[in-house]
């Protein structure tokens, strides 16, 4: 899915939208976005030496879980964070890097979804999380 596509799913417009693209691969969510350096969680973090603050990177990593949830995110519906568990932070990611979020789908009691995925930047580790949403109407 382009941007655009994912659009079309997500609620997330401008700066908030933090994929470039997204597929479903066999049921595990692949997305992908390249950190510029201009974004606006980085102005400020850490001058000189900026770092993407991990709370963004497991804003990164739900909506990348989209592509498994299109024919649920219909007619208005968002979905909403319920929780993040085990959550691990293991190596930064700093402006330039190109991330790869990989995430499935462990369980579903609609309209509660549990999650579990990783980050990756050119194969290393860079968070993993176990993290659960709802899909409310608006």
């Amino acid at each position: 899915m382009t941007r655009e596509e994912i659009q079309k799913i997500l609620p997330h417009r401008d700066n908030m939208l933090l994929l470039d693209d997204v597929e479903n691969r066999d049921g595990t969510a692949v997305g992908h976005y390249t950190i510029k350096g201009d974004e606006f969680f980085l102005q400020g973090n850490f001058p000189g030496n900026p770092i993407v603050p991990g709370v963004i990177l497991c804003e990164i990593l739900a909506q990348s879980a989209c592509v498994l949830m299109a024919d649920v995110m219909t007619d208005g519906k968002l979905p909403v964070y319920t929780g993040l568990n085990n959550v691990k932070f293991r190596h930064p990611v700093r402006p330039g890097d190109t991330v790869e979020t990989k995430c499935s789908i462990k369980r579903a009691k609609p309209p509660f979804y549990f999650a579990e995925g990783t980050v990756n930047v050119g194969g290393t580790v860079c968070v993993s999380a176990e993290f659960s949403f709802a899909v409310v109407g608006e």
